[in-house]
């Protein structure tokens, strides 16, 4: 009896939920407005997110010194100003240079490109190996540019996204300044909204959310810089051209987990092509030494045991996160699955818990 009497309460509470989602379905056109306002607030809160995990180890160690915590903030800002100062009268101009550069060359490196693959074609083993393929040349090139021309154009539309949002994306810094003043106090209020006897389960979780936010974030940060910092020494020293914005390129690429990696070596390769084939041999070296860093020494030891995420997994949410919301779906989809799965073992751990007292009585 007690047995079918919770079935029809399972079965009255599903039933509920979906006509509830079936009426919001019907009367989505209100939530509009809630939509376009979470549109607007989603990036700078992201963004002051990451700021603020990335600096919160920072003021707590200038806290723990006795510094005032507001001016450990404030300091830390200006600190940051200074190397965005840095960055922009050293390293920008080379950028900028190689951006442009690139931009004006596009049409030789395609000639290049289709050059070398006109050489490696009269090669006689890859002929006897692809005898019908006199066109493979033609068609290749054809998909460089067609890469090239989306790449730009993905680029051009991302620079008019923030141009557009400027003032929306310089809130970051603000919100963030006060989450690492109040940050402490924010997961208590969230803490009034469940029941009392669930209050230090809550707190557990919280506590748990923020390390393991804070462990992905700033080890991902780590790592993928160091990341950027070897591939661009190694493209330096075999010569590579366009090497800071390439090693950019593929640095940011790379903060993907797992398929980042692929992704960051592919303009890497393309352009190690373009000079010549022992170059790609030369660029896959570098990649994959400093890949092999990251992933046997790096990752280990800045990440330790606190990603428990199988590859396969992260492959699917990935995809299905890119597919729904496109490059900030891809971005979220790793601290999300997190927050989620921490959720959920602990409220499956409850009701595990709950229905063994139940037994026990």
């Amino acid at each position: 009896m007690l047995q079918k009497s919770r079935f029809f309460r399972f079965c009255v509470y599903t039933l509920g939920l979906l006509l509830i989602i079936y009426m919001i379905s019907k009367v989505s056109f209100l939530f509009q407005p809630l939509s376009k306002m979470f549109n607007i607030l989603i990036v700078p809160f992201v963004l002051a997110g990451f700021f603020y995990y990335l600096l919160r180890p920072i003021v707590h160690f200038l806290t723990e010194r006795k510094m005032n915590k507001i001016v450990a903030i404030l300091l830390i800002y200006f600190l940051f100003a200074a190397l965005a100062f840095i960055f922009f009268i050293v390293v920008w101009p080379t950028l900028i240079k190689q951006i442009n550069n690139f931009a004006d060359s596009v049409p030789m490196l395609i000639e290049g490109f289709k050059t070398q693959l006109n050489n490696i074609q009269s090669n006689r083993i890859v002929g006897f190996l692809n005898p019908g393929n006199s066109d493979l040349s033609n068609k290749l090139s054809e998909l460089l540019n067609t890469i090239i021309t989306t790449a730009s154009n993905y680029v051009t539309n991302v620079i008019s996204a923030i141009t557009s949002f400027i003032i929306v994306v310089a809130t970051a810094p603000i919100i963030s300044y006060y989450m690492l003043k109040e940050g402490e106090s924010i997961p208590r209020s969230f803490l009034h909204l469940i029941p009392s006897r669930y209050t230090r389960d809550g707190k557990e979780v919280l506590d748990e959310i923020d390390s393991a936010l804070s462990g992905f974030i700033l080890g991902r940060m780590i790592i993928t810089s160091l990341l950027g910092v070897m591939m661009y020494i190694g493209f330096l020293i075999i010569g590579l051209p366009y090497s800071l914005l390439i090693a950019i390129i593929a640095t940011i690429l790379n903060i993907i987990p797992y398929i980042g990696s692929i992704l960051g070596a592919i303009p890497c390769v393309i352009v190690a092509f373009i000079v010549s084939p022992t170059m790609v041999l030369w660029v896959l070296i570098v990649v994959v030494i400093a890949q092999q860093i990251e992933g046997n020494v790096l990752s280990p030891f800045i990440y330790g045991k606190r990603i428990d995420i199988h590859p396969l997994t992260t492959i699917v949410l990935l995809l299905v996160a890119g597919e729904m919301s496109g490059i900030l779906g891809v971005i979220l989809a790793i601290p999300f699955y997190m927050v989620v799965k921490i959720i959920i073992v602990r409220i499956y751990r409850l009701f595990l818990a709950e229905k063994v007292e139940e037994l026990v009585e």
